[in-house]
């Protein structure tokens, strides 16, 4: 079984190096061959995106909802996520992102807002209903010299939860509802 996995990318600058970090840390995190990923630029879809009812953004919508995993990411815009990302979230209802495990990503220039993933955009993502396994990751831009060592060390630290998390499937008593 491959996993399905979704990386939404709220940078208004397509093709941008917040893409590239957060599908970095999917290849790091996941072994080759066990999952698809699908990405969604939303800088692709800016004529789309407040336009209501919208059949493009109800189907990427969708996708990222039936995903086993989902990364969001950003770059730091006033301390927080996108409006562009914002768009996008506010068009799930009430734990419209339930089963999906969400890692929340952002860059910035420095380190002023480096907890602004799990801050501003985790609760977001839990309040959808999706699962986050742990701190939000964000990297500055002046660390691009070293994106592999710090990627490895956020991606250590989620595998390590997430596996912590599934160790405790087997436990659950039977009469306990799946999601």
């Amino acid at each position: 079984m491959s996993l399905k996995v979704a990386v939404v990318v709220g940078n208004p600058k397509p093709a941008s190096r917040t893409r590239k970090i957060a599908e970095l840390l999917v290849d790091k995190l996941l072994e080759p061959g066990s999952f698809e990923a699908q990405v969604i630029d939303l800088a692709d879809y800016t004529s789309d995106i407040f336009a209501w009812p919208s059949e493009t953004m109800a189907s990427l919508n969708a996708l990222v909802a039936e995903s086993d995993l989902a990364v969001f990411a950003s770059p730091t815009y006033k301390a927080t996520y996108t409006g562009l990302l914002k768009a996008f979230l506010d068009r799930y209802p009430a734990n419209g992102l339930a089963g999906v495990t969400a890692i929340p990503v952002h860059t910035g220039a420095d380190f002023t807002h480096a907890m602004g993933p799990t801050f501003t955009l985790s609760p977001l993502l839990v309040e959808l209903g999706a699962t986050v396994p742990g701190r939000g990751f964000y990297l500055s831009l002046t660390q691009l010299d070293r994106v592999d060592e710090i990627l490895d060390a956020a991606v250590a630290e989620y595998a390590g939860n997430i596996r912590r998390v599934a160790s405790l499937a087997s436990a659950l008593r039977a009469g306990v509802p799946a999601s």
